[in-house]
C-alpha cells in the first residue's frame, strides 16, 4: 500500500507542491481568474507608454523618443500619454474601457539587479526575501487541483510555497494516460489517506475529461488569432483552461527579452518586436474569452523600468518605475492612472530614473480583490493605496 510520503515524493518529482497533492477539487469556485504576466528584463515604460506631453521627454531621448505625429506615430491616450504603436491591438480595449494603464509604478527602492528585483517582486516583500510568493499566499486555502497554474518552464517564485500549484510548459505536455502519468493515477488510487485518494481521483477525472475533449488543441473562440510567439501560446492555453471551467483562480506566465541596453529602437526595433508580441497576445486572449473576460483580470508587471535618458549605445539601462497594464471586463479602464512626477531634472529619482509614485503592491492588491482573493497577509506590513482600478 502506497504511503502519503512516497506519493508526495513522486508527485513533487513532477512539479506538484508537497502540501498541495492532498487537496481536493471542491475549493473556491466563484468563477473568477487573475492572470499575471511577468515581462522579465525591465520593460522601458517610457517607450511602452511614452509621456509625449512631458516637456522633458524628447530631450532625454534624442533617438528613442516617440511622437504622435509622422511615420510610426504613437497612439494618443490622453493629453500626456500615448501608446507604443506596436501595442496598437490593445487600443480598442482601452477605448472600450477594459484596459487601464498604471504608470510610474514599481516597488519602493527596488535594486537595479534583475535577480534581486525579480525576487522581491515575486515575493511581494521589497527589501527582503520571503520563503513563499505573493500569489501562493493569495491562494492559501484554495483546494482545486487547477486553482493555481503557471504555464511556463518551471514554477515561478510568485507561486512557490505551501499552497497547491502546478507548473508545466504547455497543456500538450501535461497529459493523463501512458508512461509516468499512468503511474501517478495508480499511486493516487493506492493512497491510504481517503482525502488524498479522493483528491487524486477527481484531479485525474478532470484532466481526463479535458484530454478527451481535446483541451490542448481547442480552437480559439470569437475569431481570435494568437501570435506564434511563446506568450501567445501560453495565453492561449490559459484561455483554454478558463473556457474548460476547471476552477482556475490564479494563472501565471512570463515573457523575457526586455533588457534593452543596446539598440533598443523607437517605433521599430528590438523593443518594438517584443511589444508587438505582447500587444497581439493580450488582444487575442481578450477576444478569445469574449463574455468570459468579465470574470478575468490580467495584470502585466516587470521588475523595474529603464533610465529616463538614453545611453551612448542607443539603449537604456536599469532604472526605477515602469508601466503595468490591467485588462479585464471589470476594469475601470480607458485611462492612465498616474501620479506623474515629471521627467524634469529635479524630479528624477537619483538624477536618472522615473520616480516610483505608485507602489506596485497597490496594483497587485486591487487585482487580487477583483477576483475575491485579497488578504492582509499577502503583503505584510503594507497598506495599499486606493487606485480605483475596478468598479
Amino acid at each position: 500500500m502506497i504511503t502519503r510520503r512516497r506519493l508526495v515524493q513522486s508527485l513533487v518529482a513532477f512539479g506538484a507542491s508537497p502540501s498541495g497533492v492532498a487537496r481536493a477539487l471542491e475549493g473556491r469556485r466563484n468563477g473568477k481568474t487573475l492572470v499575471v504576466v511577468f515581462l522579465r528584463g525591465g520593460v522601458d515604460g517610457l517607450s511602452m507608454v511614452p509621456p509625449v506631453g512631458d516637456p522633458a521627454y524628447a530631450a532625454l531621448r534624442p533617438t528613442l523618443k516617440l511622437s504622435t505625429k509622422g511615420s510610426g506615430a504613437a497612439l494618443p491616450l490622453d493629453g500626456t500619454f500615448a501608446l507604443h504603436p506596436a501595442l496598437a491591438p490593445l487600443l480598442p480595449r482601452f477605448q472600450a474601457k477594459e484596459l487601464a494603464v498604471v504608470h510610474a509604478t514599481g516597488l519602493p527602492n527596488a535594486p537595479r539587479s534583475h535577480f534581486e528585483a525579480q525576487d522581491f517582486l515575486e515575493s511581494g516583500t521589497p527589501g527582503r526575501r520571503a520563503p513563499d510568493g505573493w500569489l501562493n499566499r493569495a491562494g492559501a486555502g484554495l483546494s482545486g487541483a487547477f486553482s493555481m497554474v503557471a504555464i511556463q518552464n518551471g514554477m515561478p517564485s510568485s507561486m512557490a510555497g505551501d499552497g497547491h500549484a502546478l507548473a508545466f510548459p504547455s497543456l500538450k505536455d501535461f497529459k493523463v494516460g501512458g508512461g509516468a502519468s499512468t503511474t501517478f493515477e495508480a499511486l493516487y488510487a493506492q493512497a491510504v489517506d481517503d482525502a488524498l485518494r479522493t483528491s487524486g481521483r477527481e484531479a485525474f477525472e478532470s484532466l481526463s475529461t479535458a484530454q478527451r475533449d481535446g483541451l490542448a488543441s481547442r480552437t480559439p473562440e470569437n475569431g481570435a488569432v494568437y501570435p506564434r510567439g511563446v506568450l501567445g501560446r501560453r495565453l492561449q492555453d490559459i484561455a483554454r483552461l478558463v473556457h474548460a471551467d476547471v476552477g482556475l483562480s490564479l494563472a501565471a506566465t512570463e515573457l523575457g527579452g526586455f533588457d534593452t541596453h543596446l539598440a533598443q529602437g523607437a517605433a521599430t526595433g528590438q523593443l518594438a518586436t517584443r511589444l508587438d508580441e505582447v500587444g497581439q497576445a493580450l488582444a487575442a486572449f481578450a477576444q478569445d474569452l469574449g463574455p468570459k473576460l468579465a470574470d478575468v483580470t490580467l495584470l502585466t508587471m516587470t521588475e523595474f523600468g529603464r533610465t529616463a535618458r538614453e545611453n551612448g549605445t542607443r539603449g537604456t539601462d536599469h532604472g526605477a518605475a515602469s508601466v503595468s497594464l490591467v485588462l479585464g471586463g471589470g476594469v475601470q479602464g480607458g485611462r492612465v492612472v498616474a501620479d506623474w512626477p515629471s521627467l524634469s531634472s529635479g524630479a528624477l529619482f537619483e538624477g536618472r530614473d522615473l520616480k516610483t509614485t505608485t507602489d506596485l503592491r497597490s496594483v497587485m492588491s486591487e487585482c487580487l480583490e477583483s477576483v475575491g482573493l485579497r488578504r492582509a497577509q499577502v503583503f505584510p506590513d503594507f497598506t495599499p493605496a486606493k487606485l480605483g482600478l475596478f468598479g
